[in-house]
């Protein structure tokens, strides 16, 4: 398992700040609004416009694997609020007409420039025949998923969840990558990740986790990255 990014970049921030339980405060809310306090990854995603620090994972990821490139046609699942369709739009350069990023979540999400947003569940029958369709009739070279399920607080359930999250989001990529291309996905550490990896690489010349910097040391979370897409599916 690889481990791209340097938390070095970001610099050192100053005095540690500290959270009062204050009332109608929890616990376990005080630590997550101190953890958001000092986190350099969220202030540096502000500084920059991304909405969300998830965008620095898959900048680090794709600095060092370079799947994002110039002219390409990217799918972002569960994509809400952006921040990894953000980078994409970047990477593929879409703003200047080159590249293609298509956002869909069944939520829905705020309107980002040189990205095409889909407010419906990628699960839907049609989903990925409208994706080709939006993609200009071409199938991707990248799907992306930072998806995960509403946390429980059971290790094992989270795991479960995320994991069926990545495999759905794997049958789907099967149906709309083309020869060569890339899936992204989060998973969680947890005992079944591992089989999944063994089922990907009968489709993909390349199958890895990867744990970029920008992922906290004390999560479970990786990243499955499939490369190399054999085709022949879907």
């Amino acid at each position: 398992m690889s481990r791209p990014g340097d938390r070095n970049k970001l610099g050192a921030r100053g005095l540690k700040v500290r959270v009062k339980t204050g009332k109608g405060r929890t616990v376990s809310q005080k630590q997550w609004l101190e953890r958001q306090l000092n986190d350099p990854y969220v202030h540096e995603a502000r500084r920059l416009g991304y909405r969300s620090r998830a965008a620095f994972k898959l900048s680090e990821i794709d600095d060092k694997y370079k799947f994002l490139k110039p002219g390409g046609r990217v799918v972002d699942l569960g994509a809400a609020p952006g921040g990894w369709s953000q980078v994409a739009a970047q990477r593929v350069k879409a703003e200047e007409g080159r590249g293609k990023v298509i956002a869909i979540d069944m939520h829905g999400m705020d309107p980002l420039a040189a990205v095409t947003i889909f407010k419906k569940d990628f699960l839907e029958d049609d989903a990925p025949a409208l994706l080709i369709e939006a993609l200009g009739g071409e199938k991707a070279d990248c799907v992306l998923s930072d998806m995960a399920s509403h946390a429980t607080g059971h290790r094992q359930t989270d795991h479960i969840q995320i994991m069926a999250l990545a495999e759905a989001g794997y049958d789907f990529a099967r149906q709309v990558l083309k020869p060569g291309g890339t899936y992204l996905a989060k998973v969680l550490r947890g005992g079944t990740e591992g089989e999944m990896l063994k089922l990907m690489k009968k489709d993909f010349a390349s199958v890895r986790h990867v744990k970029p910097m920008a992922s906290r040391d004390d999560s479970a979370e990786l990243f499955v990255l499939a490369m190399g897409f054999r085709g022949g599916h879907g």
